[in-house]
């Protein structure tokens, strides 16, 4: 179980959603549905960063040079894509839609869950929180600025788009941290309870929030419009996004002594801010590829943890 924890929330999430659209007795919920779940979802990612802020000290939050590299990465990708858009308007639906894709995979930050599974493989938590902090100030501050160009959102402003990406990103990253260092001055008793008693806490959190993400994941392809064709292309191209980021990152890790760290501050990515971000500024199908690609990077951390946990009984 402990092995397959992810696949079985995965599966658990479009099982829940699967029941929940066939059993007559819940038709009626359905509309209050999707905004209960962006109520519990969030509240639920919290309290994960909450756990595992306390048990990081912002002192421990400093950039490494090797951070460096990973932002490179992923602004001039984002670049790239963004730019060769902008230069090529003439090309068709299909081609737009499957580089936006790669451009939200390439350039959407760290996922606020990356520290907790950093965390059961043994690598570093604050470094890949303070990577996290600074990938999502280059998005809030770059993304609108290309997006302008390459595809302008009617009636909304640079300084509007920055404003709502900051507001998106910014308040589940620095609330959690700042109740934790609240928490650790003002009631260390308590601070030391969730530090030594709560320890899988955070994992469990976000296996909940995991199962809530897939489902509503199942919610969008399953309302999807899309041919099978352009939805396969789709889930190549994340694909092949989430694992050369993967292995770029774990490579700029390994050399540096921080290989899991490098991995998943690269390949683990918030998704929820893809959808959303697909949803607000790009063409509004690019959502699908964010849920897909929370499939292939949670079935990469399963190999992962997989490995970490039979290495450690060998």
């Amino acid at each position: 179980m402990r092995d397959w924890s992810l696949p079985i929330a995965m599966g658990g999430g479009v099982i829940m959603y699967l029941l929940y659209v066939n059993i007559p007795l819940f038709d009626s919920t359905h509309a209050v549905a999707a905004d209960i779940i962006s109520v519990v979802q969030p509240g639920l990612i919290f309290s994960m960063l909450f756990v595992t802020f306390c048990k990081v000290s912002i002192r421990e939050l400093k950039p490494a040079k090797w951070h460096l590299w990973l932002l490179l990465f992923q602004i001039i990708s984002f670049i790239v894509l963004s730019s060769s858009i902008a230069l090529f308007q003439e090309m068709g639906i299909v081609t737009k839609v499957l580089l936006e894709s790669a451009m939200m995979c390439l350039m959407c930050p760290t996922a606020t869950a990356a520290a907790v599974i950093t965390a059961k493989l043994g690598g570093n938590s604050a470094s890949l929180i303070s990577y996290t902090m600074q990938i999502n100030t280059a998005v809030a501050l770059i993304a609108p600025l290309f997006l302008t160009f390459s595809h302008p959102v009617e009636g909304m402003s640079l300084a509007s788009s920055f404003i709502l990406i900051m507001a998106k990103v910014f308040p589940l990253l620095l609330c959690p941290l700042l109740c934790a260092e609240l928490l650790r001055k003002f009631l260390p008793r308590v601070h030391k309870l969730l530090v030594t008693k709560g320890r899988n806490l955070p994992f469990y959190l976000w296996l909940v929030a995991l199962s809530l993400a897939i489902a509503m994941t199942s919610r969008a392809i399953a309302h999807s419009n899309l041919s099978v064709g352009v939805m396969a292309g789709i889930a190549v191209v994340s694909l092949v996004c989430c694992l050369v980021q993967f292995a770029f990152g774990r490579f700029v890790g390994a050399r540096n002594g921080e290989v899991i760290t490098g991995g998943q501050s690269l390949g683990q990515k918030n998704t929820v801010f893809a959808i959303w971000f697909a949803y607000t500024f790009l063409t509004p199908v690019t959502a699908i590829a964010g849920g897909f690609y929370s499939l292939w990077h949670n079935l990469v951390n399963t190999w992962q943890l997989y490995r970490y946990n039979h290495k450690k009984t060998e």
